[in-house]
């Protein structure tokens, strides 16, 4: 590839990477761009992990990509595999006789034609991590430039996957503050109390039921208890006093 186009690449996937990033634009643009500028790729995708542990694909440029990926999913071996779960670069020049994945390499040659595949882990710490995935069906020598290109757009897919996380960590911050603020103002309005006590019975409510805090906000933002004394945590007024009779009828709930 020329300078000139690999910059062009390089401009092009950067500019899905602004936030807000359009994740899946993002990671489209990776996998296409693979099979588009790296000599001899026919197919290419992402392997991502999940919170669960679990794998599955992104941004599949053919449906047999997609096929070959769930082949190394099931067997669980091969380049996409072995690289989802550490390695930093896997290669195999000739699937179909690589002994290092008896069951993957037969299957993916003989039902999939596929003859080579190269696989770059991709990782955005702390909880990110995935590989690219490079499917070739014509013999073609793998080469230091193919390796260079696949490592790039593997870093990028990294780039992408840790600003979505980073996104949605964020926006997921924002709104338990936001949660919590409007629980807190709640209790001190309700109950003349000030937001330190407010918030302390929060968290204690929090502690005792083994339910997060921003639960616990939720749930009393979505119950709204109607005041009186009834409901008033003893002690309340006065700052002093235990809230256990109004937590298990109120808040304990959510």
């Amino acid at each position: 590839m020329e300078h000139k186009e690999l910059i062009e690449v390089v401009t092009g996937v950067a500019d899905t990477l602004r936030a807000p990033i359009n994740l899946d634009e993002a990671l489209d643009r990776i996998t296409g761009s693979a099979v588009e500028t790296i000599p001899g790729i026919s197919y290419a995708s992402l392997s991502v992990t999940t919170k669960g542990g679990q794998i599955r694909t992104v941004a599949p440029t053919d449906p047999l990509a997609l096929r070959a990926d769930e082949l190394q999913y099931e067997f669980q071996q091969g380049p996409c595999f072995e690289a989802v779960v550490g390695a930093p670069i896997v290669q195999s020049d000739d699937l179909a006789n690589d002994r290092r994945w008896p069951r993957y390499g037969p299957e993916a040659a003989a039902a999939l034609g596929l003859t080579a595949q190269l696989a770059f882990r991709c990782r955005a710490e702390p909880h990110a991590r995935g590989a690219l995935n490079l499917y070739f069906v014509e013999a073609h020598e793998l080469t230091v430039e193919t390796q260079q290109l696949g490592a790039m757009l593997a870093h990028l897919s990294a780039v992408a996957l840790g600003w979505s996380r980073l996104d949605q960590s964020l926006h997921e911050a924002l709104t338990t503050r936001e949660l919590i603020g409007q629980a807190v103002g709640i209790l001190m309005e309700r109950y003349t109390i000030d937001a330190d006590r407010a918030f302390s019975f929060l968290v204690r409510t929090s502690q005792s039921t083994n339910v997060k805090v921003r639960e616990v906000a939720a749930g009393l933002i979505a119950e709204q208890v109607p005041p009186g004394g009834r409901d008033r945590p003893a002690g309340a007024r006065s700052g002093r006093g235990d809230e256990s009779s109004w937590l298990r009828r109120g808040t304990a709930r959510a």
